[in-house]
């Protein structure tokens, strides 16, 4: 209804050019808003209050022009002017039981455009270091990143789900160091464990099957791991300082085929379950690309090359510097050490040449909270680069905190004190999790509720989404069992006996649901959608709670059916969305 109103809208301007009211080069961006109001019509345009000063008009008045030259429409009963220039539109009521049809002959792809955009877009989230299981941290950012590809394809775009795995650098050689630890001790190796190392158990398991595997290939003396390293902190050493010694100590006497076993034990266990994690959370990824390939391939050489060739690297205290204050950063950053070794933020710049190369139109990075400095720097690369860094959209996602009663649970993958994804999901079910992650701004802070995922009430806005759905099934099961049938075809010739004000704006409500599903996806705002589904149950609940569904009275009775039968497909489309199941009975 809102794109009709402003295809009236637009006509009206057309006119009004062509007749000289209007500049020839007049153009507007035409916004429909609901009326908070019914008294105040339907909806409403400020279109009047924007063009006034090119149109060196009153307000008011070039709205009663506008009005005017508006086209007949048989949707639109009648407008008034309000305010300083607000154009009020009321709706042909007739007009709006229009959409129940609608939602009944399209099914699931009711709300979503059709895929035809041509705009590729790449949507990277979780990312987490394959270095443990996935916490519950990790989980609202599975579940947002998640959220806001499924809108993006719902609105028309060619979407791709990428997972950046992490399998370089020091934290992933802590990790090796770990599993090559315990599977000395799991051979009855005495050794006190490094204080900066993985505690988890799953370090244990992992070197258990190591120890199965290769018996004890790589097993060393203790003297031979052990002796003359610097002191770690329990001793009054640096403890960062100690496990680089011990990991440079395990690659000396492992030698490069030996530590690769290692380090490719340890990777593909964790990176394994991170996997299978995710799937068992509704989540797929298209592309799990590989942080090491950068290296291996040349990117990372490729890239810093072509910063050189345009000027924008130089060298100071022997390290090689990226000139990225130059493009807004507020301090230079090295992209090679003096000792050789590209930084993190080297494969970072490699790995986003990678992907505009790929042909992604925009780019989506969904990164946790405290990336966000991170930003700025990467999109400084990005236009140094020739790319244009607009394309490339971040965002933040604070991390959840749990609590249990009124306890908060802390959480450290170094020390192996965490509450996994997986736990979670086993305490509270998947659906909680995935709609809970989402019912809030992905930067806003957040609590997770233990307690009020599980319960089965109101205040629980899954379980009551769920409900609506699952209520209508029941009515649909309850009228076989009374040997009575839902006629769907006298239903939407008879929607015009729903007539009640419950009635009315449970079919408004319906009627917003593409408008919602865009907005949600465009402005990466998942939570708009989960709101919007909770108000709709809402909607349904009042107006169910007050009317009965099986009535003697057959006409009636399948046009209440028809509506409710609208409204489960509805809910179906929107929880689908998020990730969460629409079960049909609770």
């Amino acid at each position: 209804m809102k794109e009709h109103i402003a295809d009236l809208i637009q006509s009206a301007l057309t006119n009004l050019i062509s007749e000289g009211t209007l500049p020839a080069d007049t153009s507007a961006s035409i916004h429909i808003e609901n009326t908070r109001d019914k008294a105040h019509g339907d909806l409403a345009s400020n279109v009047a209050l924007t063009l006034a000063k090119a149109a060196r008009c009153n307000p008011r008045q070039l709205a009663e022009k506008i009005c005017a030259a508006l086209p007949q429409s048989d949707q639109v009963v009648r407008t008034e002017i309000a305010g300083p220039g607000f154009i009020n539109f009321f709706i042909n009521q007739s007009s709006i039981y229009s959409v129940v049809e609608k939602i009944l002959a399209e099914g699931t792809e009711f709300g979503r455009a059709p895929a035809n955009s041509g705009t590729r877009v790449q949507v990277e989230f979780v990312s987490a270091n394959p270095t443990g299981p996935l916490h519950v941290g990790h989980g609202r950012g599975a579940a947002y990143g998640a959220s806001v590809a499924d809108l993006l394809e719902a609105a028309g775009l060619e979407v791709e789900r990428e997972y950046y795995v992490n399998d370089a650098g020091r934290q992933m050689n802590i990790l090796a160091a770990s599993v090559w630890l315990r599977y000395l001790e799991d051979l009855d190796m005495d050794l006190v464990f490094p204080t900066n190392a993985y505690q988890g158990h799953y370090i244990r398991d992992i070197a258990h099957v190591l120890q199965q595997e290769h018996g004890n290939r790589f097993l060393r003396t203790h003297a031979q791991v052990f002796d003359n390293l610097p002191a770690d902190e329990p001793e009054g050493g640096d403890k960062d300082i100690y496990i680089d010694a011990l990991i440079d100590r395990a690659k000396e006497l492992l030698g490069d085929e030996g530590y690769e076993v290692i380090f490719r034990a340890g990777l593909e266990s964790i990176l394994g379950d991170i996997r299978e994690d995710l799937s068992e959370f509704g989540i797929n990824y298209q592309v799990w690309f590989s942080e090491r390939s950068l290296t291996h391939s040349g990117d990372v050489d490729v890239a810093l090359n072509i910063l050189q060739e345009k000027g924008h690297l130089y060298e100071a205290e022997g390290n090689i510097w990226f000139r990225s204050t130059a493009f807004g950063d507020d301090k230079d950053r090295v992209v090679k050490r003096a000792n050789g070794q590209t930084t993190y933020f080297a494969s970072d710049i490699a790995y986003h040449m990678n992907k505009f190369d790929r042909g992604f139109d925009q780019v989506v990075n969904i990164w946790g909270a405290d990336h966000h400095g991170y930003i700025t720097r990467v999109k400084a690369a990005i236009q140094a680069l020739g790319y244009n860094p607009d394309n490339l959209v971040v965002r933040l996602v604070q991390f959840a905190i749990l609590y249990r009663g009124e306890e908060r649970v802390q959480m450290s993958t170094r020390s192996g004190s965490f509450v996994t994804l997986r736990e979670l999901r086993d305490e509270v079910g998947s659906d909680a999790c995935r709609f809970f992650y989402v019912t809030r701004k992905a930067e806003q802070h957040m609590d997770f509720d233990l307690e009020l995922a599980k319960s089965e009430s109101k205040d629980n806005p899954v379980y009551y989404i769920q409900y609506a759905h699952a209520r209508v099934c029941s009515v649909l099961r309850k009228l076989e069992d009374e040997s009575m049938s839902w006629d769907q075809a006298q239903g939407v010739a008879e929607l015009s006996r729903l007539d009640s004000e419950t009635e009315k704006d449970l079919i408004t409500q319906l009627t917003k649901y593409p408008e919602v599903l865009r907005n949600a996806a465009l402005n990466f705002e998942p939570h708009v959608l989960a709101n919007y589904l909770r108000d709709l149950a809402s909607d349904y609940h009042t107006w169910y709670n007050g009317h009965k569904m099986i009535i003697d009275d057959v006409a009636l009775r399948n046009a209440r059916l028809t509506l409710s039968v609208a409204v489960r497909q509805v809910l179906a489309n929107g929880l689908n969305l998020l990730g969460v199941s629409a079960p049909e009975q609770m």
